[in-house]
């Protein structure tokens, strides 16, 4: 038997009261179908920003307080000087040595291979006349326009080895005799010979400031005279590495120099294709530098390589920058560089239109390595370049399933870690933590309207990671409105929804933030789509809700807040103190924050999360015990209009309708119902069918009282309802017979009924819905039961059903209660099993006494 129907007299009429009984799964969706429900609606619309900046319009972060640019300009002589490894910021002593000049314009410079140990005292080198006393000139970086030239090849310079053999002595000793005699310094040891100097060449402003030691210039030239106690010295792991830094020399030269020379020759060509045959030639050399483990700060000429790599960022390409970046990040830059790299890559992703090279190029591992790697309070603003870079980056759709498959989301999960206050002793490193945040999280809201990456948030703990941010940056504006948008967009989906829920302390954080930033619209209406969203499925999540200290008052406060801006929207101008003088007129983001349309979105999201709490068993009677609750959901259904407030209206019948199923005489509800109807009518009379579809549920409800039902027949809301039956919508008519069968319980209501034709509708809507439907078959049948309803022995009315429409409803019945024709109609697998039940429990058992009654009524 049907939850409507048990233990009662077969004679008495039905009614919409809920058992207490135990109910099976039909009965439970049967019955939050008749009133119980859970409300859906959109998720806030977050419009796209029309320009890529690293902090957007909206952003509460002043320029004065300290935040980083997002357009700059940026060129070669940005760039340090590098060296091939970290001064150690101790003064060295000067070595006793001067450079080999060239003897003539066809000799390249000659350098020692080995250079000679600095004296145990820095004074005897004052005793020399070697020593000038001059003070050293500190080259500083400079403007770089032209590569440095290029060593010979290997075969036209001399190697001194230790284990040489004796001809190969001979043969070095013989190319020696050849040369110019030395010149021997007067008061001094001897010295490297020193050719005459070139003629000196006219220089550019900033090479006579600058002159960059070249490159590849590699000498195997030993001192002239090495003391035979030197050369014992060599021990064999000496003889080691003199072999290993020949190797290096030999594969230099041979690959490395030439693809250096070749970037030289194309960048001074100036050819149309000269673009992608630089880009060719660096990754020919990442190539071959990773090949023979170059890369890192393992290269002895690192410096100089990251020099001629500095100098093409002028030629202002943003594909050639992008291997540029690449190759330097893969050298292992730092400091001041590493800043200027990553703010070039910045600068690059700032167009759209440079997306493509970042899709056909690998940078983006490089991007992430960075974010992996570097320590946030070493490098931190190049860090917020990085994830800027991620920002834009992730704007763009195929960009971000990129993002995924290299594992961005769990890079993004450690970066997160790393930025915790905890980590981060100052309130500068601080302060540049919630910078980089404020990105991070930006990133992960465009990443999380990929459906592949729900799985990712969760696997990672990034929901829970997110929620810890929110605990230690609750004051920062723009982290919390981002995080807020990733939530709203992830708890619309039941496996993120559910995740969310089981985060230790999430409702505290959600309550707190709005009631820390209640003006901040676009964040309130997020954190109350995410409630409501909670709300919606779970009921461990509802009761959490309810009990977090402050939850009702702080939604109630909202609630009261945000009526009055909706009732009385004003804007800047109206609002200003005329005695201060003249005033700009209000901006879009004034207006929209100020007016009362925004302060709508809020009170539909509020009014979900209220009608969603109001499920629970516990909650519920509260809820509709609360006058402050009842009273604000009566202003909004008096005061509001169709079809502006349409949304905010249905939600408030919606949650009139949940609070209204409680009966406990505390009910504020169940106190106001007649008042209640009366508003109610606006509704039921519109052109909205949601409108009218949560009116006539709310009457289903309401109407189980007598003066309501009076109300009802007096205001001929009958006759609206009773059309509602030929509406092709199940629900719609779900809700109709929901009130009707209340209706029928007086005799006088339930003689007006049948003669407007109300069982020849019923009898229509039964062969309509029937076997799609078996629950509206079920309530149809408990519905012409009252009609038919029979007091003590006499008839209340002479004919309730003339011989037409008795046959007819009998073929009906015969034809619906035959489980062969009646489960012909098949519906999906996963519905088929509670189809079968609907029919089972629901229509079989009333659909029988119903025909069984007007058989024996027509005998």
């Amino acid at each position: 038997m049907s939850s409507l129907d048990r233990k009662r007299d077969k004679s008495k009429p039905f009614t919409l009261t809920p058992s207490t009984q135990r109910k099976t799964s039909a009965e439970i969706v049967n019955e939050a179908r008749q009133s119980l429900r859970t409300l859906r609606t959109q998720r806030p619309f977050t419009p796209r920003e029309n320009h890529r900046q690293l902090f957007g319009n909206s952003s509460t972060r002043a320029l004065h307080e300290g935040r980083p640019p997002s357009a700059f300009s940026l060129h070669s002589r940005n760039f340090d000087s590098p060296e091939s490894r970290p001064g150690s910021g101790n003064r060295l002593s000067p070595l006793n040595h001067k450079p080999r000049l060239p003897v003539g314009p066809d000799e390249e410079p000659v350098i020692p291979k080995t250079l000679p140990r600095p004296p145990s005292n820095p004074l005897e080198l004052r005793e020399g006349g070697g020593w000038t006393g001059g003070r050293a000139r500190i080259l500083r970086a400079g403007s770089l326009t032209t590569l440095p030239p290029v060593s010979r090849p290997r075969e036209m310079r001399e190697t001194v080895n230790p284990d040489s053999s004796p001809e190969q002595k001979e043969l070095l000793a013989r190319g020696r005799d050849r040369r110019p005699p030395r010149t021997e310094f007067p008061g001094g040891p001897e010295k490297d010979q020193i050719s005459p100097p070139r003629p000196a060449l006219r220089r550019t402003s900033s090479e006579s400031r600058i002159r960059c030691p070249p490159i590849c210039v590699v000498s195997s030239n030993a001192p002239a005279k090495q003391s035979a106690s030197a050369r014992k010295e060599l021990n064999p792991g000496d003889k080691a590495g003199c072999q290993v830094e020949l190797a290096d020399t030999v594969v230099w030269d041979s690959d490395i120099a030439p693809l250096l020379l070749k970037l030289e020759c194309v960048a001074a060509g100036g050819a149309e294709d000269s673009v992608d045959s630089l880009c060719d030639v660096c990754n020919r050399l990442h190539g071959a530098l990773a090949e023979r483990g170059m890369l890192g700060r393992h290269c002895k000429r690192r410096a100089g390589l990251l020099r001629a790599l500095f100098r093409l960022i002028d030629l202002n390409s943003a594909q050639l920058n992008l291997h540029l970046v690449k190759l330097c990040i893969a050298l292992s830059v730092s400091g001041n560089n590493l800043l200027n790299i990553c703010k070039l890559m910045f600068k690059i992703s700032r167009s759209e239109s440079n997306d493509t090279f970042f899709h056909n190029n690998s940078i983006i591992d490089s991007l992430l390595c960075v974010l992996h790697s570097e320590d946030v309070s070493v490098s931190g603003e190049a860090l917020l370049y990085c994830v800027g870079t991620l920002k834009f980056l992730s704007g763009n759709s195929s960009l971000a399933r990129l993002l995924l498959v290299k594992d961005c989301m769990g890079v993004a999960s450690q970066l997160i870690k790393k930025l915790h206050p905890v980590s981060q002793p100052c309130h500068s490193q601080l302060t540049m933590a919630g910078h980089i945040l404020v990105q991070l999280t930006a990133t992960l809201r465009n990443l999380a309207d990929l459906s592949d990456s729900r799985p990712l948030f969760i696997n990672h703990g990034i929901l829970s990671e997110l929620c810890l941010v929110l605990h230690y940056h609750h004051g920062d504006q723009d982290i919390c409105t981002n995080i807020a948008r990733i939530f709203s967009k992830l708890s619309s989906y039941r496996e993120c929804s559910l995740a969310l829920a089981q985060t230790p302390a999430c409702y505290d954080l959600f309550i707190l933030l709005l009631s820390k930033h209640q003006r901040k619209q676009d964040m309130v209406v997020r954190l109350l789509f995410i409630l409501g969203n909670l709300a919606s499925r779970s009921e461990e999540a509802r009761e959490q809700l309810y009990q977090t200290p402050q939850c009702v008052e702080v939604l109630l406060e909202l609630y009261h807040t945000y009526q009055e801006r909706r009732e009385a929207p004003t804007t800047l101008a109206q609002t200003r103190d005329p005695t201060k003088g003249p005033h700009k007129p209000p901006t879009p983001r004034d207006q929209a924050r100020d007016s009362g349309a925004g302060g709508q979105d809020v009170l539909v999201k509020l009014v979900r999360v209220l009608a969603n709490m109001s499920i629970h068993s516990a909650v519920g009677p509260a809820l509709a015990a609360s006058t402050p609750c009842v009273q604000l959901l009566l202003d909004t259904l008096e005061l509001g209009c169709l079809p502006e407030n349409e949304e905010l209206l249905v939600n408030v019948a919606a949650t009139i309708n949940n609070l209204s199923y409680y009966k406990g005489s505390s009910s504020v509800v169940r106190a106001r119902q007649l008042p209640i109807a009366q508003m109610l009518l606006k509704l039921l009379l519109s052109s909205s069918m949601e409108a009218v579809l949560e009116a006539t549920r709310v009457y289903g409800n309401l109407s189980q009282s007598r003066d309501v039902r009076d109300f009802i027949m007096q205001h001929q809301v009958h006759l609206f309802v009773l059309t509602l039956l030929d509406s092709k919508s199940p629900d719609v008519c779900f809700s109709a017979c929901g009130v009707l069968i209340n209706l029928a319980l007086d005799p006088l209501s339930r003689t007006t009924l049948t003669q407007e034709g109300a069982a020849t509708k019923l009898a229509d809507c039964l062969r309509d819905f029937g076997p799609v439907d078996w629950q509206l078959g079920g309530l149809v049948c408990q519905t012409l039961w009252n009609l038919l309803e029979v007091g003590g022995a006499k008839r209340e009315s002479p004919q309730t059903l003339d011989d037409q429409e008795r046959g007819a409803l009998l073929d009906i019945l015969s034809l619906y209660l035959d489980e062969r024709e009646a489960l012909q109609w098949n519906p999906s697998d996963d519905m088929r099993d509670f189809h079968r039940a609907c029919w089972e429990l629901e229509f079989l058992p009333v659909a029988q006494r119903l025909r069984s009654r007007i058989q024996s009524e027509t005998t």
